[in-house]
């Protein structure tokens, strides 16, 4: 066995999962990461995934790998830029075991992240939420289930992942109603709720009884939904609510949109930017402002608070029939 094998395991297993009690989900992105880079360099090199050693890594065979991720299999410059932070923090791991494989580590880990276009935001209008809100069929019981899903992640901005792993007894209905979850970076917050999230939430219980650790929206078998299933409910309203709602048919709508709508929502009803971070569990204050850049109400009401310049139209004449034969090109 060479020395990629026992490398990766101990890097999973003591640095990952020991060390730095990394969480499931960056356990399972890593994961991937090497599933596919592991196959790719077995393409290229003709020897099975056991057999390749940390030399047969090296940074022309990453650069090549992090090239067909985005024209092979068509992932996105921030996929690329994940998968190479995995690679790189494996190899800041290789340098301190292999310090025979110096030189190679070093350029792998020189290879730089690539920069990419930040878009504004996609959320959705009040007209639009209400749309998609009515799309379950409440008189049958995925129906109920989704209708409460979908109105809590609207609500309260949670990542998909937060509202998959929520269980009856995060969600407290009494005096201060409040949903808890363990969020990303294992931060714990509780969120409140509105009258209205708690009246459909309550129905749903009420009429579903379970123990306090069973899943707030189980399956029908009682485990816990995966992400890929709730985005395919999702996908199945929007469906509906398109019909209904034309606006809906421009708008490229995933559970995710929904934090951006519930962020949206607070920021339009005078919320202060800090309060919202704290609402959707950001590490950075900064990492909210993206919102102040989508929210073109507050844009309109500074401009308008702005004097306009004193000065009077005008138009541009050339001095000279050359420049102005110039300027019609």
């Amino acid at each position: 066995m060479t020395a990629l094998a026992p490398l990766l395991q101990s890097f999973f297993t003591d640095r990952l999962i020991a060390q730095r009690r990394c969480s499931g989900h960056t356990i399972t992105s890593y994961r991937d990461t090497f599933r596919l880079l592991l196959g790719f360099a077995s393409a290229k090199t003709g020897k099975k995934p056991c057999a390749l050693d940390i030399a047969d890594l090296d940074a022309p065979l990453i650069a090549a790998f992090l090239g067909d991720l985005e024209h092979q299999r068509g992932n996105t410059v921030r996929t690329r830029n994940t998968r190479l932070a995995a690679i790189h923090s494996l190899f800041g791991y290789a340098a301190l075991h292999h310090p025979e494989h110096a030189a190679s580590i070093q350029r792998v880990l020189a290879i730089p992240t690539k920069r990419y276009e930040r878009r504004l935001l996609n959320w959705l209008t009040e007209p639009e939420l209400d749309v998609l809100l009515a799309a379950p069929d409440r008189d049958t019981w995925t129906g109920k289930r989704d209708h409460a899903m979908l109105l809590l992640a609207a609500q309260t901005g949670l990542r998909i992942t937060e509202l998959i792993g929520l269980s009856r007894a995060d969600a407290n209905l009494g005096a201060g109603a409040h949903v808890h979850c363990l969020g990303k970076g294992r931060k714990e917050r509780a969120t409140p709720l509105t009258p209205l999230t708690v009246a459909v939430l309550r129905g749903w219980l009420t009429e579903h009884p379970g123990s306090p650790t069973d899943p707030l929206f189980p399956t029908r078998t009682g485990g816990r939904l995966s992400r890929d299933a709730v985005e395919h409910r999702l996908g199945l309203y929007l469906a509906t609510a398109r019909v209904a709602c034309p606006s809906l048919r421009g708008k490229h709508v995933t559970m995710h949109t929904l934090r951006h709508t519930a962020a949206m929502r607070l920021l339009e009803s005078g919320t202060d930017i800090t309060v919202i971070a704290l609402w959707l569990g950001h590490e950075q204050i900064a990492t909210a402002q993206i919102y102040l850049h989508a929210d073109m109400t507050q844009k309109e009401r500074a401009i308008a608070r702005v004097a306009p310049p004193r000065t009077t139209p005008g138009r541009y004449r050339p001095p000279d029939p050359l420049l102005a034969f110039l300027e019609q090109l």
